[in-house]
């Protein structure tokens, strides 16, 4: 059984750092593409950044561009979304998606796997 599990959400104040992890088992991450995604209360999930199967390229949603980094560690099957300059409105529930494809997607539908999500919220 393929599962994600991400880690790492937590309470923080603007301005401040978290680094989200996203672990995999029953799948060999090194393959596919992997995307952050976030969706706060009342609103629809959006995709934050994602990364290439081999790491070598990645894209980001304007709203982070600059402040949020992904990145991956193939040898430990894990990805990561690094966070900075927070906002309060980056508070939402992140989820790790890993893709169908070697590049990344940014429509959920080409994601075969998801996480369940870790919460982050930023203070003011």
């Amino acid at each position: 059984q393929v599962q994600l599990v991400e880690s790492g959400g937590g309470l923080v104040q603007a301005g401040g750092s978290l680094r989200l992890s996203c672990a995999a088992s029953g799948r060999t991450l090194s393959n596919y593409a992997m995307g952050w995604f976030r969706q706060a209360p009342g609103k629809e999930r959006e995709f934050v950044g994602g990364i290439t199967a081999s790491g070598s390229n990645t894209r980001y949603a304007d709203s982070v561009k600059g402040r949020f980094t992904v990145s991956r560690d193939n040898a430990k099957n894990t990805v990561y979304l690094q966070m900075n300059s927070l906002k309060p409105e980056d508070t939402s529930v992140y989820s790790c998606a890993s893709a169908s494809t070697a590049w990344v997607p940014l429509l959920e539908g080409l994601y075969a796997y998801w996480g369940q999500g870790t919460q982050v919220t930023v203070s003011s």
